[in-house]
């Protein structure tokens, strides 16, 4: 979760500033010299009359007792204390309620989303990181989408932030190797994981260089597939296959945190190296690159790559870079038919009815199915974003 953004630092100066005189303001005050004098004299006279009116009480019956004056000291001070006590209540509300206002005005949305029916509540835990396939897909999230909370509505908001969503699980030797290089595998796969799909450079369209690094140079029917992808991508030649990217003449992203969910496992191939298997979603929140643009809409990716390190002392690899052997990924959110090398979000209704999407609806946060290998079943209706 984004946390909401605080009080411009001016606006809490000038908040300051108020209460601090309102409370001077009204303050109580110390009588004078002349107030003391008269209240003094008053009372005097008072109790001089009382005496008075003691002496004739068999010819005069004694009045119902009164209230002290309006000009004795005792009442004056404690009607007076309410009233500044009052006072200040009021100057207070009117401090907060100028400062609701200028919030309203510096983020509306976070003002409206406080109303009952709005978005705002707080975040839910995050999920505990997943070391199994679920067994089902997650419940349904209340709220929508805005630039300040741009994962509400969605699965995703308890998901991990980021890089942290990809838990590298506990090493072990495996086949002929040690338990550094399982561990070295599993780093280097995640690293490459981070590059293809979290790296701005890769998400803002940009050449995924460290993705591309990772790959063994004896891979080079791997690295020469990504290099003719990236340069001249067509239908049959898909960066899209490797990695997540935008155009960044058409949207932007809404913050700087990509949601992440997934898991990492490894084993024993049959030649005695390991293999790495991972499978995660990742959750991006965009916006329109135009100017005062305020739709957020989300663009899933669920990726399920395979790689391997072999043993260096038995095949011919390169020490420390990873081969892939598999790589198969599952969109949701983006337009169809389009083949630049970039996804492309949907943004409203109208841009969904546009789309020439296939396939029968599926749920992208979904884990617990299997993402099936083969085919083109990327361009399916997603039941929710």
């Amino acid at each position: 979760m984004t946390p909401e953004p605080p009080l411009p630092d001016d606006i809490w100066e000038r908040f300051v500033q108020d209460t601090e005189r309102s409370i001077r303001e009204t303050a109580p005050k110390e009588p004078s010299a002349r107030a003391r004098m008269v209240t003094e004299r008053l009372r005097l006279e008072d109790e001089k009359r009382q005496k008075e009116a003691g002496s004739r009480k068999w010819r005069k019956r004694a009045a119902p007792p009164q209230p002290d004056g309006w000009r004795t000291g005792p009442a004056w001070q404690e009607m007076n204390g309410r009233a500044a006590r009052k006072r200040r209540i009021l100057g207070g509300i009117g401090v907060v309620a100028a400062a609701a206002v200028t919030v309203f005005i510096v983020n509306p949305g976070m003002v409206v989303s406080w109303l009952p029916g709005g978005s705002h509540k707080k975040t839910a835990e995050p999920l505990p990181a997943e070391t199994a396939r679920p067994t089902g897909a997650p419940g349904a999230a209340s709220g929508a989408p805005t630039l300040s909370r741009p994962f509400a509505g969605s699965p995703a908001e308890q998901y991990a932030d980021g890089a942290a969503g990809i838990v590298v699980p506990e090493a072990a030797s495996v086949g002929t190797l040690s338990k550094e290089q399982v561990a070295s595998a599993l780093t280097a796969t995640k690293d490459f994981l981070v590059a293809a799909n979290l790296d701005p450079v890769t998400i803002r369209g940009g050449r995924p260089d460290a993705a591309i690094a990772l790959v063994d140079p004896q891979q080079s029917d791997v690295l020469g597939e990504m290099n003719t992808a990236l340069g001249k991508p067509d239908r049959n030649h898909d960066p899209l296959q490797f990695f997540s990217r935008f155009d960044p003449n058409e949207v932007k992203t809404v913050g700087d945190v990509v949601k992440t969910r997934g898991r990492m496992t490894f084993k024993e191939d049959q030649d005695g190296s390991v293999a790495v298997h991972a499978d995660y979603t990742f959750v991006y929140p965009l916006t329109k690159k135009a100017d005062g643009s305020r739709e957020v809409e989300r663009t899933i990716v669920r990726r399920v790559v395979d790689t391997e390190v072999l043993d260096p002392a038995r095949f011919q690899v390169t020490s420390g870079k990873l081969t892939l052997t598999s790589s198969n990924m599952n969109i949701a959110n983006s337009k169809c038919g389009v083949h630049d090398g970039f996804l492309h979000p949907l943004f409203g209704s109208e841009d969904r009815q546009q789309t020439d999407a296939t396939g029968s609806p599926s749920d992208p946060y979904d884990r617990s199915r299997e993402l099936e290998s083969g085919g083109d079943d990327r361009c399916g209706t997603a039941t929710r974003t």
